[in-house]
């Protein structure tokens, strides 16, 4: 088990290093193939260890490789836990990943930095199965760590791009902020619980866990479990990108689209669920938090969605759907439904993979055009593209008996069970949130591959599909994004999937309710027959056949009688201006004063340059006693020497 683990987890990053280092002597087909066999033996010996786990009753396998640094009685460790949620995570991490490294081959044939690329995906990898296999919060914030670095490098990958480096630093600056509040929680934890290893602070709750308070003031105590819980969802605000500092994935945008599938599918933005749900016996303790998790998810699953409905870069509209559908996720750990959230994440990884990937597959057919408003009837000249792309809608859309279908339509459930304070205003996000999924994901659909032809005459004469090593990851995530959940859907709502991995208090078991209409694929079809989701996600299919293919002139008209509210949508609720002109410009602002004041004005004025200019003062009166002329030495010498002789005769009178 142990060197099955090493493999996984090593075997990216020393093709990261070989690809990364020596790229240029091995060259681009040498590049490729070490990446994509390290990452494809660690998918083989991931999936293998994901059918040992899921399932059975064995045992957790937590086991420390070796112990790095010790500081007074905190122990820093190496370390990995395997059970059936990490063995789930790293098969679809592995597995997705695989399939952006074939695709790769065809997206970024022409690119310079071919062999840079395939190395940052293969260092992308390994970052993420280091968060996600790691047994303490140590190695869970390197791995946090690691994911943003290389997301940082993948996003601003066309460095020479002005766009690319200003969406790589906002990236960089508001998870940033994230962490702040994550590393407030590990200290919390390390405060409450003495320890920074997952199995002794999961034992401490397990044994009964009294809460403490954290004094912050004189009059002011907060409940130390509410402080540790806020901190670790303000870190995954961060990294799922939920309101407010969503701002940055949008604008990841502008990296290649496999890095694009990458991130949005399996590994950055996947992380904040994966960590909350590990974490769910801590969050268990805190109702406050719980109902902070699930206003946070909801106001990101609905207007984000609203933002999808705008959007004309084809790469975008698929970005606002992952947002919103990292929405409904959070929305599922705030209910305390954590495997219903990982059931959506694995889902929802597959689908997803699948719509970046076939975005990329029209990009290049259109010689790099994103914009949607310049494609149409692409069916023609795209089967695979296309074929494929319907099921990663209809999936996304929560089409009955595809994947999608079963585990948004089991969050709905969830939502609708909670008697959290917060469950009501969720479950109306979560509902006409279905409405507008199906809105914006068939809008795009539509004009892309339907509707009438819009590009120019060249484009149109060079229209094709691309090659087999971007169709076939196409056709290999539309397996799964069918058919997956027909195997999961069952064993993950009636709570024996994940075993002891995940912890939900009786009190907050919102699953239970499910399992009694839930027995097979068919009967949850039954029971959404007569539930709103069914008829809203098929309302907003119509809605957009009718505004894109039947009758588009309506669509502008309903643009100009939207005015006011089209062009708050278009600057995104104006989260950019506040954060650029207010936040950005204020703090550059503040800093230039504290610039002025204290560093020219103090350091520089009074210390520095002050000093110095008392010194030359001081020095040009003193300099001009020394004259060179002899008589003023002998002078200085006689008064000098009878003032001493003055002050000796004047002591021998006092005496």
């Amino acid at each position: 088990m142990l060197n099955q683990l090493l493999a996984i987890v090593l075997l990216p990053l020393l093709a990261a290093i070989i690809a990364g280092l020596a790229g240029q002597l091995i060259g681009r087909k040498s590049a490729h193939r070490i990446t994509i066999t390290a990452v494809a033996i660690s998918c083989l010996l991931s999936i293998n260890i994901a059918f040992t786990y899921i399932g059975s009753t064995l045992e957790p396998f937590n086991y420390t490789l070796y112990s790095w640094a010790k500081i007074g009685e905190l122990n820093l460790q190496v370390g990995f836990l395997i059970d059936s949620l990490t063995a789930i995570m790293i098969a679809v991490v592995t597995f997705v990943s695989l399939m952006v490294h074939i695709y790769t081959i065809g997206y970024m044939k022409d690119d310079p930095g071919y062999q840079r690329f395939f190395a940052y995906i293969s260092l992308f990898t390994f970052a993420m199965l280091t968060l996600v296999m790691s047994n303490n919060f140590l190695q869970l914030f390197f791995g946090w760590e690691a994911v943003g670095v290389v997301s940082y490098l993948l996003i601003g990958f066309w460095y020479k791009k002005p766009t690319a480096i200003f969406a790589n630093l906002k990236a960089f600056l508001v998870n940033r902020v994230g962490d702040f509040g994550f590393l407030l929680g590990i200290a919390g934890i390390y405060y409450v619980f003495g320890t920074l290893d997952y199995a002794p602070v999961f034992e401490q709750i397990q044994q009964g866990y009294n809460d403490v308070s954290i004094t912050i003031s004189d009059d002011v105590t907060w409940s130390a479990i509410n402080f540790i819980c806020i901190g670790l969802f303000i870190g995954a605000m961060g990294k799922s990108a939920q309101v407010p500092l969503h701002v940055w994935l949008p604008d990841s945008m502008e990296g290649p689209t496999p890095i694009s599938a990458l991130i949005h599918a399996a590994t950055m933005v996947t992380a904040g669920v994966f960590m909350v749900a590990r974490m769910s016996p801590v969050f268990e303790l805190s109702e406050v938090a719980l109902n902070f998790i699930l206003i946070i998810g909801a106001t990101t699953a609905l207007f984000m969605g609203f933002l999808g409905v705008i959007q004309n870069d084809i790469k975008r509209v698929v970005a606002y759907s992952t947002l919103s559908q990292l929405g409904y996720m959070v929305v599922a750990l705030g209910a305390s439904a954590y495997s219903v959230a990982v059931f959506h994440l694995v889902t929802h990884a597959f689908f997803k993979a699948l719509l970046f990937l076939a975005a990329g597959s029209v990009i290049i057919a259109m010689h790099h055009e994103q914009d949607i408003r310049k494609m149409g009837n692409l069916k023609k000249y795209m089967r695979v593209t296309y074929w494929t792309s319907l099921i990663g809608s209809l999936a996304l859309i929560g089409t009955p008996f595809f994947s999608g279908f079963y585990s948004k339509e089991a969050i709905i459930l969830a939502v609708e069970n909670s008697q959290l304070s917060a469950a009501s205003y969720a479950y109306i996000c979560v509902l006409v949130g279905v409405f507008f999924t199906a809105l914006y994901s068939f809008r795009m659909f539509f004009l892309v591959f339907h509707t009438n032809e819009r590009m120019d005459k060249h484009t149109l004469e060079h229209l094709k599909e691309p090659s087999w090593v971007v169709t076939g990851p196409l056709i290999l995530l539309a397996i799964p994004s069918i058919g997956i959940s027909w195997w999961l859907a069952y064993p993950i709502i009636s709570g024996t999937f994940f075993g002891s991995a995940i912890s939900v208090s009786p009190e907050h078991d919102v699953l239970k309710p499910l399992v009694e209409f839930y027995q097979g694929p068919v009967d949850l079809f039954i029971h959404s027959l007569a539930a709103p989701p069914f008829w809203l996600a098929i309302s907003g299919v119509v809605v957009a056949y009718v505004f894109t293919v039947l009758k588009p002139e309506w669509r502008e008209s309903l643009n100009t009688r939207l005015n006011m509210l089209n062009h708050v949508l278009r600057n995104n609720y104006y989260f950019d201006k506040l954060y650029i002109e207010y936040f950005s410009a204020g703090g550059v602002g503040l800093g230039r004063k504290f610039w002025r004041w204290i560093d020219a004005g103090i350091i520089d004025g009074w210390i520095v340059n002050g000093s110095a200019k008392t010194v030359a003062a001081i020095s040009g009166q003193v300099r001009k006693i020394q004259s060179g002329y002899l008589y003023h030495y002998v002078l200085v010498m006689v008064v000098g020497l009878l003032a001493f002789l003055g002050w000796v005769y004047w002591r021998t009178l006092m005496n």
